[in-house]
């Protein structure tokens, strides 16, 4: 019997002035484990008059996890922070009862040609913490746990697994990993893996079961604990997951609950504009016309 119970392959995204591709929420799959939303921005490549700007917009109910492979995004928000996030370093943003924040490319490098690539994750919180004070964390690069192990090098980004654990602050049991080769291997790593688990292949192959899986796809796992497949030369994969909550969750834009009077309130609650502002910060995304609430 295949291990691998469902194949979700990256979908085209228009985020404003730039594209994305999608790959959670699915619809045959909402969640996995606490992670409820994957986005992979570019690879791409922004002239001299392209930048990133995501206006202020509104979180409500989850973490957000920023880890970039190329390029350099500010980071700013209702509560101060305003930092610069470069290729392998994390931005870990709760955003709890509400935060604000925007994404816009540096202003060092607003005139000039420049690349952007990584992944952009929200973690929902657990029912208990949904509404709890917004914080921001900041991860540098030679904070996270790496060691290399049969001819693959690990990087343990957030969460706790292979006895390890990231210094990220989650809320909730998780793993999310990187994994690359630069020779073909066989990795058989099931045993240290719990909850839902699936795996995205950002650049290479691999191969399980007979079938070879190519980019920008992910595989969802029947059983995590029977993870094994080969690795192609070069490849690098991300393996996330972790305990499923008991209850649904509901999302609607960038808000995310266990009950949608939560985001009924979090839409009054920006459509009135009292969630708190970003220090200057004047411009900010409208709530979208999107008439129902996704679970």
């Amino acid at each position: 019997m295949s291990n691998i119970k469902l194949i979700i392959e990256e979908r085209p995204s228009n985020i404003g002035n730039f594209m994305v591709g999608r790959l959670l929420p699915f619809r045959e799959k909402r969640m996995v484990g606490p992670f409820c939303f994957i986005d992979h921005m570019g690879p791409a490549k922004l002239s001299d008059h392209e930048n990133l700007d995501v206006a202020p917009h509104p979180h409500i109910g989850l973490s957000t996890l920023t880890y970039l492979f190329e390029g350099s995004i500010m980071h700013r928000d209702s509560l101060g922070t305003e930092v610069e996030i470069q290729p392998g370093q994390v931005n870990w943003m709760t955003a709890g009862s509400g935060i604000v924040h925007s994404e816009r490319t540096p202003e060092y490098l607003r005139h000039s040609d420049k690349n952007l690539h990584g992944l952009q994750i929200w973690v929902a919180l657990p029912n208990d913490l949904e509404q709890m004070s917004p914080s921001f964390t900041h991860v540098g690069e030679d904070e996270i746990p790496a060691w290399e192990e049969n001819g693959i090098a690990f990087k343990l980004i957030a969460g706790e697994a292979f006895g390890r654990k990231s210094p990220v602050p989650v809320y909730s049991p998780l793993y999310y990993l990187e994994l690359k080769s630069t020779t073909a291997q066989t990795v058989n790593i099931g045993s240290d893996l719990f909850g839902e688990s699936a795996l995205y292949i950002l650049e290479g192959s691999i191969s399980s079961e007979g079938h070879t899986y190519e980019p920008k796809h992910i595989l969802i796992a029947n059983d995590s604990k029977l993870c094994s497949f080969e690795m192609a030369e070069n490849t690098t994969i991300y393996i996330f997951g972790g305990e499923p909550f008991p209850e649904e969750r509901f999302i609607f834009w960038n808000f995310v609950a266990s009950s949608k009077a939560l985001i009924e309130d979090a839409k009054t609650r920006w459509i009135a504009q009292t969630f708190p502002k970003i220090e200057g910060e004047t411009d900010f995304v409208p709530l979208p016309q999107l008439h129902t609430v996704k679970k």
